[in-house]
């Protein structure tokens, strides 16, 4: 798999759902921030939204990509911005779906992250309009890469112990058998 390029993906919006007219309207949100990280390339790639048919063209070049609810929301915010059927056009692994087909229920990548790793995230998507919304944009580069991060040593941790940890809804740790 050495030679082949993953690229960990996951973007923020300008706008919430709320602002749009609710969550079927997902390509109204607008990017703020999206970043990758290229296993070929070895490195981060921060994209804002005049670079986000570059961004697109990335993930049509992977040979997989990587999210936690990529497909279902990352995919449809980035649409707009590129010609390209993006779902049909790009080879996915979402972490979110995979894991939500294997349990019947979703997840939080805070769960996942701090009973596998022991971390967790820095923040959420909420904050990260705020900051939109104040012209901060460094931090939501700052916190989107954190996110790619995380998503990507979650799917190392799955990869190499065959299960990720969770923390159930009463905060209890649970184990799920993953095969990425």
């Amino acid at each position: 798999m050495s030679d082949k390029n993953i690229v960990y993906f996951d973007l923020e919006t300008q706008r919430l759902a709320s602002d749009v007219g609710g969550w079927g309207h997902k390509e109204k949100m607008g990017l703020s921030i999206g970043v990758t990280y290229s296993t070929a390339a070895g490195a981060y790639k921060i994209y804002n939204e005049a670079a986000a048919s570059a961004l697109a063209d990335e993930l049509r070049a992977a040979d997989l990509v990587i999210g936690f609810n990529h497909v279902g929301f990352d995919l449809a915010v980035l649409q707009p911005y590129t010609m390209w059927d993006l779902p049909s056009q790009t080879v996915n692994l979402d972490l979110l779906v995979d894991l939500e087909n294997r349990l019947g229920h979703r997840l939080k990548l805070e769960s996942i992250a701090t009973a596998s790793l022991g971390v967790g995230k820095t923040a959420d998507g909420l904050e990260a309009i705020k900051w939109w919304r104040e012209g901060r944009i460094m931090e939501i580069a700052k916190y989107c890469a954190y996110d790619v991060k995380v998503t990507k040593a979650v799917h190392e941790f799955g990869r190499t112990h065959g299960h990720v940890k969770y923390l159930d809804r009463f905060s209890r740790p649970q184990e799920v058998a993953v095969d990425w």
